[in-house]
């Protein structure tokens, strides 16, 4: 298990490194789980789990299969899940979205392979 770790992707146009963070990584049996953790301290606007919209899936998308070549674990199976966390009256709920989204749509994509070599 790993929390809070970076992952270097490269280098941007400007030449500038490029990182990407995965806030946990821990095994579900034998399943590989990238966990995005979302705190808000209100729904009132949205749930802590819509920020994790499209441009946050691919840079968690990137650095999981970054991080799973640099681990040699690529052929394992691995999902990608949400934990959001609010407060309430007892202190916070926190509720673990699995399997929140995919990264289906970024492996078709050149701009995602091109951080993959």
């Amino acid at each position: 298990m790993a929390t809070n770790l970076v992952v270097p992707l490269g280098r941007g146009m400007k030449n500038q490194r490029i990182n990407g963070e995965i806030d946990i990584i821990a095994y579900d049996g034998e399943t590989l789980v990238f966990v995005e953790v979302k705190t808000r301290t209100s729904d009132e606007v949205a749930a802590p789990e819509r920020a994790v919209d499209l441009r946050k899936q691919r840079q968690i998308a990137r650095a999981a299969r970054r991080y799973r070549q640099m681990m040699k674990v690529s052929e394992e199976s691995y999902r990608y899940d949400v934990v959001a966390v609010m407060p309430d009256s007892s202190g916070f709920k926190i509720e673990l979205l699995p399997g929140y989204f995919s990264d289906a749509v970024f492996r078709r994509s050149r701009y995602f392979d091109s951080f993959s070599r």
